[in-house]
């Protein structure tokens, strides 16, 4: 089995989330790949014209444009379960995370539109996300990460996802990681 293990922190080694991925492809057993997403650059209109370009069409300079999204595509549809690490930075997700599913997110490739609204074009796997946060409840109203990626993680066609949640890191970060390692012991491997 194998293993995509998204980390999405800017704090390195101090990460709990990136903890919390290890500790989840620990318990899942497998192989892993890892992909540091901190170092991702954001799309901009040129690279969006060439995501929308069609293969065939394309010039050299657009097929090296979306080498690394194609890459990134590659790797999540070859995996047979996915670990995304999800710190909430005010209220939302990291940018680095943000820029990898803007990468992941193509149409013909990870998702088309048909007559009855977009189709997500990933076959289905088991999707884990860590969350952590300094003081939010995952799934409280403050909240919106959560949501945001569940809908994007199913407009891509993934459906199955299960949060895996450290809260209250900022006041007790020991806790909330304990917390989190007692739900990490109940997943299915």
């Amino acid at each position: 089995m194998t293993i995509l293990r998204i980390d999405s922190s800017i704090k390195g080694d101090a990460s709990v989330t990136r903890k919390l991925t290890g500790m989840i492809c620990e318990k899942l057993g497998g192989d892993v790949v890892t992909r540091d997403t901190t170092g991702l650059p954001l799309i901009d209109g040129v690279w969006l014209g060439a995501a929308y370009t069609p293969a065939e069409n394309r010039t050299a300079e657009q097929k090296e444009l979306l080498k690394q999204s194609d890459a990134l595509i590659a790797e999540l549809k070859a995996a047979d379960e996915i670990v995304i690490g999800m710190p909430l930075y005010n209220f939302g997700v990291t940018g680095p995370l943000k820029a990898w599913i803007d990468m992941i997110c193509r149409v013909g490739e990870t998702f088309r539109y048909t007559e009855s609204g977009p189709e997500g074009l990933v076959s289905p796997k088991r999707v884990f996300v860590a969350y952590a946060s300094g003081g939010v409840p995952q799934g409280s109203g403050y909240d919106i990460a959560s949501s945001y990626i569940k809908q994007v993680l199913a407009f891509i066609g993934l459906t199955d996802v299960t949060f895996v949640s450290a809260e209250g890191v900022a006041m007790g970060e020991a806790e909330a990681i304990a917390k989190a390692q007692e739900q990490i012991k109940g997943l299915a491997a």
